[in-house]
């Protein structure tokens, strides 16, 4: 499989709904905890994030879990939130602790909390612009 479109072989990419203001938060608490630069964030409303989404198969026009991509492959749901947070490190990596419950019953916890994100949490009218100082840690178009 060829790498995904906007992304070199080595990038780590969070793609989040930018008009969801949980998912706006959890890129500020990347931004402001991933002092090494492991990631990338892309908003699945860009025109980068769609193509990521398309080389995925993943749907274009609604958004149901945070995707997590490692080079070619794809993470999503509670999968991506534990490699996320093992690469921040400590203190972050002491939630993995919760992979010890089954697959199916974690997804089903972040289910109940994506599906209903708006609702929770609100949502914005439209996305988010990066702060100047943050550009980098965005997926660009090449």
């Amino acid at each position: 499989m060829s790498a995904p479109p906007n992304m070199q072989e080595n990038d780590r990419v969070i793609l989040f709904d930018g008009v969801c203001k949980l998912c706006n938060a959890w890129s500020n608490f990347i931004i402001r905890h991933d002092s090494e630069y492991h990631f990338k964030l892309c908003s699945v409303q860009s025109v980068e994030g769609q193509k990521i989404l398309a080389h995925f198969n993943f749907p274009t026009d609604y958004f149901e879990t945070m995707l997590y991509v490692e080079g070619n492959v794809s993470y999503q749901k509670s999968d991506a939130f534990f490699r996320v947070v093992r690469i921040l490190g400590f203190p972050w990596s002491l939630s993995c602790i919760f992979q010890i419950l089954p697959v199916r019953l974690r997804d089903w916890l972040y289910d109940r909390i994506a599906l209903n994100r708006y609702t929770l949490f609100g949502r914005y009218d439209f996305c988010r612009l990066p702060a100047a100082d943050h550009e980098q840690r965005y997926v660009s178009e090449k």
